[in-house]
């Protein structure tokens, strides 16, 4: 989890805590109040006890209804306004009959601060201060018999103290909103970072691709050349020769079978070296698109090798750059060539999937596996270079290969390639 990603969980946790701690926070203190009311008649200690139970009733389901059951409410400024008003009305009543009460009065501050506005919480903090205040002296009779000075004098100190951490507390609430505001701009540059980094590495594939195919195509061509000034014009020179001869020849049956051998060969011989010098794909993407040349290769080596093997498409199959299926192609064959090699398997799975970004090819076997860790040779006695040569393959595209095997656990291979489109590089 990223940084910007731990800060943005942290404030929401903070204000799942804060939320649920104002939501019990004026219950609690209310019953903890009742219960004294409750309590106080044992001791005859109680005079105005069914007008006090009766008003944390109401305050009971006045919180009850406005601070819990309709909590959309609470972005209407002027309906929670009337809310608070009427809750310390209620809460000045329950001091003036019980003093002890103050104690419910103290979820005025928080309550202000939560649901007023603007200048309206001070008003809500010095209406809290100077209902406790009530509470402090013990009661309104305390005022009454001449001490209102001392009400009006802790009242004032209270709200000066209430006022200075409303202001701390705002200052801190605007902090807060500055710094998730920041959070959802941060992580909008992140999302915009990674979705252009994910376009960089889309371009760099095909700047990759369009390198490496620059450079294959220069060295066709001197192949190509190489090929026609060399292999092709001594072929064609041998084929002339052995004509000539064929013509002139009177010989047994048995020279003039192996010279008409001879020509054909060449003939052969020469073919395929022009196709070479053309050749710009492998002969069976040129007739076929990927899907279909897979699985045609799929086909013949079961035939040969009297292994079942399954091609199975997934996606949507649509043309890719030259590159990219011939990457494909080439693996899918040399994954082939390796479990008849090696795997001794029985079965073999194919998934070819086309996606958005990418394509991959899948081959599974239930062969003997092997370690893949295990030093193996670079190139098999029959010239070709295995795994190696795969993963040199699919890597020049910006590709990668995995491998996941163990000793008689079979053999699945991974080539990802970008999914390029045909022409998409020039």
């Amino acid at each position: 989890m990223s940084i910007e990603a731990e800060l943005r969980a942290d404030l929401e946790r903070w204000e799942r805590q804060e939320t649920a701690a104002l939501r019990v926070l004026p219950h609690l203190l209310l019953a903890v109040c009742t219960v004294i009311a409750l309590l106080l008649p044992l001791r005859g200690e109680a005079p105005h006890q069914p007008a006090t139970l009766a008003l944390s009733v109401v305050a009971a389901l006045w919180l009850l209804w406005f601070h819990v059951l309709h909590p959309a409410w609470h972005r209407n400024s002027r309906l929670m306004g009337a809310y608070y008003a009427v809750l310390m009305l209620l809460a000045a009543a329950l001091v003036a009959t019980a003093p002890w009460y103050g104690l419910f009065a103290f979820a005025g501050y928080p309550q202000a601060f939560h649901y007023l506005r603007g200048r309206w919480r001070y008003a809500g903090a010095a209406a809290t201060s100077m209902i406790m205040a009530v509470s402090y002296l013990g009661g309104i009779a305390t005022i009454s018999g001449g001490f209102w000075w001392a009400w009006l004098a802790i009242s004032l100190i209270s709200t000066v103290l209430a006022w200075g951490s409303s202001y701390l507390i705002d200052m801190g609430d605007q902090r807060d909103r500055r710094q998730k505001q920041a959070l959802a701009e941060l992580h909008e540059a992140n999302t915009r970072i990674e979705a252009a980094l994910a376009e960089n590495a889309g371009l760099h594939a095909r700047l990759l691709v369009q390198a490496r195919e620059a450079g294959v195509h220069d060295e066709r061509e001197r192949m190509a050349r190489e090929i026609h000034d060399t292999l092709a014009q001594g072929l064609a020179g041998i084929l002339a020769q052995l004509q000539a001869a064929q013509q002139t020849m009177e010989g047994p049956p048995a020279s003039r079978r192996h010279v008409t051998n001879a020509v054909s060969l060449a003939r052969e011989s020469l073919t395929e070296a022009r196709r070479t010098v053309h050749a710009v794909e492998p002969h069976v993407l040129a007739e076929a698109r990927l899907p279909e040349a897979i699985d045609d290769v799929v086909r013949r080596w079961s035939e040969v090798h009297e292994i079942e093997a399954v091609l199975t498409t997934t996606g949507d199959p649509r043309p890719m750059h030259a590159e990219v299926e011939v990457a494909l192609l080439r693996a899918a064959q040399e994954a082939l060539a390796n479990v008849a090699k090696h795997a001794k398997a029985s079965r073999v799975g194919l998934t070819l999937s086309y996606m958005d970004d990418q394509v991959t090819l899948d081959v599974r076997d239930d062969g003997v596996g092997f370690q893949p860790g295990a030093r193996r040779s670079p190139a098999s006695a029959d010239g070709g270079f295995g795994l190696a040569g795969m993963r040199r393959r699919v890597q020049r595209l910006a590709g990668r290969l995995d491998i996941e095997s163990e000793p008689g656990g079979g053999t699945a291979i991974s080539a990802s390639v970008p999914a390029i489109p045909a022409g998409g590089c020039r």
